[in-house]
């Protein structure tokens, strides 16, 4: 797989690719031989997006445990259809709490049994009872805890609180904001509206994902005084129109370079410099960087849009497979995979398991917002940070803590979509 920083980016490399993966996995890290032999033949078929179809998880998989795990990437609109439309060509769904929302109804996956979960009493509470503290509010959107739970194992509508059937385990998740040059925006940058700035005029982009561009806008909308949402991750048709008509109106008077969809997309217009200011994905600001380019991510006053990602099961699983399905994700909590992804800038669903597998310089620059005492690496070894460096935006609970909204499915979700569309192509 190709490195996030320097080289192509993930999701070029594997947009549209089946990605077969020996990953060796099983019930327990350092499962016997035994054990391995028995399902070595079991296969696994996992589809998800190019963020966390990941080689170098597969690979140190194989090396602890004892399946097959084959990845296939795909765009996010592609998610959502094969899920629904191919049920019977995956077992595990890496999927965001956006796309549940969508598939969940249409009877092809079946919830976890929490006590099958090895570390399901460990996991961020964001994704249980949906507050990061117990004095936190549960942000606009789709917050993960809202899709969840459900009631029972058939159960197609989802629970109103924590219940023993779990719809995905939470893997990887993190809190966006916009990226930007700082050597080229020429003054400080604190709200949304800041990309609405005439001096920015042709040189600042969004996020071509309907659902998650949709609350990029919203955010921007209210910070600009445009216009206050009832609830912006459930907008009424009226103000889908309206928010549409402002996108329109903006990018016709020129404000917009481009509209990217995938990570080397955003990374390419803010490297070469065509777009000072946009949406971003914390890795690819630090792809960024990793080319010799200043770039930063912008903490605003209105927070974060933020987003998860998970894995879910299929409705067809049963016996060994999905003995195996709950080995591979109980192995995914155990603490490699968390500090892996720290590295790259995400956040892992279990805290205590990737500490443990992280330095103490790591785990201080990432998630407790330290300057670094040391070079910050990536997982694969390149320098991300130099020594006295400060993570963009602090720790992870001022980060996670100033999250205002998460990417939605509407109950209007199809209007919202068509418009959305119309937006793009006006």
């Amino acid at each position: 797989m190709a490195k996030l920083n320097g080289g192509i980016g993930r999701r070029k490399m594997l947009k549209g690719a089946g990605i077969a993966a020996g990953a060796v996995l099983g019930s327990t890290v350092g499962a016997p031989t035994i054990w391995a032999q028995n399902n070595k033949n079991i296969v696994l078929r996992q589809f998800g997006t190019g963020v966390s179809a990941i080689n170098e998880i597969a690979e140190k998989a194989k090396k602890d445990l004892g399946f097959t795990i084959q990845m296939t990437a795909l765009d996010s609109d592609a998610c959502v259809q094969r899920a629904v439309t191919q049920p019977n060509s995956y077992d595990i769904a890496d999927i965001e709490y956006w796309m549940i929302k969508k598939i969940w109804p249409a009877k092809v996956l079946q919830p976890f049994d929490v006590k099958k979960l090895t570390y399901f009493d460990k996991i961020v509470p964001i994704f249980t009872t949906g507050k990061l503290k117990p004095d936190s509010v549960i942000a606009q959107g789709t917050a993960p805890s809202k899709v969840g739970f459900v009631d029972k194992p058939d159960s197609t509508a989802f629970a109103s609180g924590q219940t023993g059937w779990f719809t995905m385990v939470p893997t990887i998740y993190n809190a966006d904001t916009l990226g930007i040059r700082p050597d080229l925006v020429g003054r400080e940058i604190s709200q949304w509206k800041d990309i609405l700035d005439p001096k920015f005029k042709g040189k600042t982009s969004i996020l071509n994902i309907p659902s998650i561009g949709i609350m990029d806008a919203a955010m921007i909308c209210e910070s600009a005084g445009v216009m206050k949402y009832g609830d912006k991750g459930n907008m009424t048709k009226a103000e889908i129109d309206k928010t549409i008509a402002f996108l329109i109106e903006t990018k016709k008077s020129g404000q917009f370079r481009a509209f990217w969809k995938t990570f080397d997309e955003s990374v390419n217009l803010m490297t070469s410099g065509e777009v000072v200011i946009q949406s971003m994905w914390s890795p690819a600001v630090a792809a960024v960087r990793s080319k010799g380019v200043a770039c930063k991510y912008q903490p605003l006053k209105e927070g974060y849009r933020s987003w998860g990602d998970g894995l879910a099961i299929a409705k067809h699983l049963s016996g060994s497979q999905l003995s195996a399905a709950y080995d591979y994700i109980n192995w995914y909590l155990s603490g490699w995979c968390g500090g892996f992804l720290n590295r790259q800038g995400y956040y892992s669903a279990v805290l205590d398991t990737a500490k443990a597998n992280m330095s103490e310089d790591e785990w201080g620059f990432w998630m407790e917002g330290k300057p670094a005492k040391g070079d910050i690496k990536s997982p694969q070894g390149a320098v991300m940070e130099k020594a006295g460096a400060v993570r963009d935006g602090g720790s992870f609970y001022e980060r996670m803590g100033a999250v205002s909204c998460w990417n939605a499915v509407m109950d209007e979700d199809r209007y919202m979509v068509q418009k959305w569309n119309s937006f793009i192509a006006a």
